[in-house]
């Protein structure tokens, strides 16, 4: 089930715990995606707080929001770049997105399925998805003072698992958020060392959230052939004409008309 939009954008704009939390984010995206130049960029969920690291020199940037989340409009003070639009129909060309994130989106969808489908359909050949969804095996799954406690949370493999079900070939991947879910200020001080200290000891397998790099696959059509088995030859099967020296009519006599 979706959040609310007002809520994801009350959350990142006006409260402490989601600055922290939008500039964790932006610094992880910025670690798989340094050069976006001239590239269109596409963003599913709700990825406004991740305009910021989105935007610059690309070609095109679009922000998809799904109907049941309702949209805010992205940038403010700026030309508006967010779409309405639903799970399995997308506004998007097939082929042509270079990149494509997903932030609240993969854990909330009700038909993920459908979701991933058209994810393939809108990437060009080898373009590159990045997934940002709760981690099973962290804290804020647990917790619902942030919008990652909402929804299904994954596992390393199962996130995994679920991609190579779909068409992506997983790479690189990274944890998120080693910080203490919470809203008090002295702790949230001390979030920026948990995140410095979390990249450097265990980055891979722990954190409030994992990040995981797909590339788009496409399999290489195979050529089928047909094997026909006979057990007789062709000529042995051609009509043979009837003629006059093999045939001869049967004459009926006299006592064998009566």
């Amino acid at each position: 089930m979706y959040l609310d939009a007002q809520y994801l954008n009350k959350f990142y704009e006006t409260t402490k715990l989601g600055s922290i939390v939008k500039q964790t984010i932006n610094s992880g995206v910025m670690s798989f995606w340094g050069d976006t130049k001239n590239q269109n960029i596409v963003g599913y969920g709700f990825s406004s707080p991740l305009i910021g690291s989105l935007t610059g020199r690309q070609r095109r940037v679009t922000l998809l929001m799904p109907g049941a989340q309702g949209v805010v409009g992205c940038p403010n003070g700026s030309e508006n770049v967010s779409v309405l639009c639903e799970d399995s129909l997308w506004p998007l060309p097939p082929g042509e997105t270079d990149k494509l994130v997903i932030l609240h989106g993969l854990e909330a969808s009700e038909n993920v399925t459908a979701l991933l489908n058209e994810c393939w359909r809108i990437l060009a050949p080898n373009g590159k998805m990045l997934c940002v969804v709760p981690n099973r095996t962290g804290l804020w799954c647990r917790n619902e003072i942030s919008p990652f406690g909402f929804g299904r949370p994954y596992t390393l493999h199962q996130l995994e698992s679920l991609l190579l079900e779909h068409g992506f070939l997983p790479g690189k991947h990274k944890g998120s958020l080693f910080s203490i879910p919470t809203q008090k200020s002295f702790l949230l001080r001390t979030s920026y060392t948990f995140e410095r200290v979390g990249w450097r000891i265990l980055p891979y397998y722990t954190g409030g959230i994992l990040m995981l790099e797909a590339t788009k696959q496409i399999s290489a059509p195979r050529r089928v052939y047909r094997k026909i088995n006979l057990r007789a030859s062709l000529g042995a099967l051609s009509p043979i004409p009837a003629s006059s020296s093999t045939v001869s009519p049967k004459v009926k006599t006299n006592k064998e008309a009566f």
